[in-house]
């Protein structure tokens, strides 16, 4: 297989466990994010284990200038991308949302949304030109239910799930497929940025339960992409076992 998958957000969690899964079936990855060394390490751990190539891009998804000139490095010959997994995405502070931090929002705006829009926007053209590619957007339970104080976080991710029905209409006159994975708890770094670094608020999340991993919606991903040309998945929504919606959790 020589075809080409982009990851954003690839230093940690879901992107990274994607990554890997994907070099594991054959794709030459580029894979991106604001950690460097953790991408260079991730980068040379693809290169010995799975033995593909790999380009490493060092951005910061929500600012648009860092985007582009990211992309325009490119060599040619990796600019046919043939998937693109928007993963960058995060959840910052838990509260009410007339105690918000204005902060905190214009974080998950930034980079939900807009970095989602700046990558996409970047890529998509490349896909519509050779009539062919597909784009998987990480979601979220957020992005179908809204739970008390996270207002924010679940417009944003109702956001993405809007931006992913409009891709594909658009998309569907060129031969490009669109797809994605809301998941429920994933055991990530996400509860970690989300409360700030605060170890027990972020362990506690997942206390008496068994979440999902990284690995689990990386595997979904991976099913998603290599469906035949014909198929399409929609939408995946994939929850733990103890987890029936955005509130309700079963623990031991």
């Amino acid at each position: 297989m020589n075809k080409i998958a982009l990851i954003t957000g690839a230093t940690a969690g879901i992107g990274e466990a994607t990554a890997v899964k994907l070099a594991d079936e054959g794709y030459k990855v580029i894979i991106t994010g604001r950690r460097k060394e953790r991408l260079k390490k991730l980068a040379e751990n693809i290169q010995q284990s799975c033995n593909v190539e790999v380009q490493v891009l060092n951005f910061d998804i929500r600012n648009k200038e860092e985007v582009d000139a990211a992309i325009d490095q490119l060599p040619e010959e990796w600019k046919n991308i043939d998937l693109l997994v928007n993963n960058a995405g995060l959840a910052a502070g838990l509260s009410h949302i007339y105690e918000g931090n204005i902060n905190d929002w214009e974080q998950m705006i930034d980079t939900n949304i807009k970095g989602l829009l700046y990558i996409s926007r970047k890529i998509m053209p490349l896909m519509v030109e050779r009539k062919t590619g597909h784009v998987i957007n990480v979601s979220s339970i957020a992005g179908k239910e809204v739970y008390e104080n996270g207002n924010v976080y679940c417009a944003s991710k109702h956001a993405v799930e809007a931006i992913t029905k409009g891709m594909r209409l658009d998309a569907l006159k060129h031969g490009i497929r669109v797809s994605s994975v809301s998941p429920g708890m994933v055991e990530t770094e996400f509860s970690m940025v989300r409360f700030k670094g605060d170890e027990e608020k972020a362990s506690n999340v997942y206390k008496g339960l068994q979440p999902l991993k990284a690995e689990d919606i990386a595997e979904t991903i991976v099913w998603i992409a290599m469906r035949p040309a014909h198929v399409n998945i929609n939408d995946v929504l994939i929850m733990p076992t103890a987890q029936a919606n955005s509130t309700n959790t079963i623990k031991e």
